[in-house]
């Protein structure tokens, strides 16, 4: 994974980065459409220190183009009002399906930790729930950007 090099003072630690990605709900996801052109939608996701994995339906857009170009950007922001709150994480690389397509349960070593974080995160703790029109996606980064404004307030 590339580190960022410009806006350095803006930049999250990887331990900052990490707690940012386990707490945040949802990220953007950007894929490249036919012709190239671009397709953002809302999903919601677990991170597990090393991969975004991404919950997906399979009869979707996202699924569509990351099928035909595993290309993808994901964006996970939180901010305020005021300039000084925005924060986020910017990752980029390629998706890959991970276990059968659409996910009915069948046993996959792989995905038993981000099941795991996903059903903590967003179901309170009770199993993962395989509804038969999802798939899991994993997007290992090779580039990384973060940002934190509130590091650019002045010390007292």
């Amino acid at each position: 994974m590339t580190e960022q090099r410009r806006a350095r003072a803006i930049a999250m630690t990887a331990t900052e980065r990490d707690t940012f990605l386990q707490s945040q709900p949802i990220c953007r996801v950007a894929t490249l459409g036919p012709g190239g052109h671009p397709h953002t939608s809302p999903l919601w996701f677990a991170w597990d220190g090393t991969a975004l994995w991404l919950n997906s339906l399979v009869r979707s857009q996202r699924w569509t183009d990351i099928t035909r170009d595993p290309r993808i950007s994901a964006i996970v922001d939180d901010g305020g009002t005021d300039f000084l709150q925005l924060r986020g994480v910017e990752l980029r690389g390629r998706a890959e399906v991970v276990g059968e397509t659409p996910r009915t349960g069948t046993p996959v070593e792989e995905l038993t930790e981000p099941e795991r974080l996903f059903a903590d995160k967003y179901m309170g703790g009770q199993p993962f729930r395989y509804d038969g029109r999802h798939g899991w996606l994993r997007l290992t980064p090779d580039h990384v950007v973060s940002w934190d404004f509130a590091r650019l307030q002045p010390r007292r």
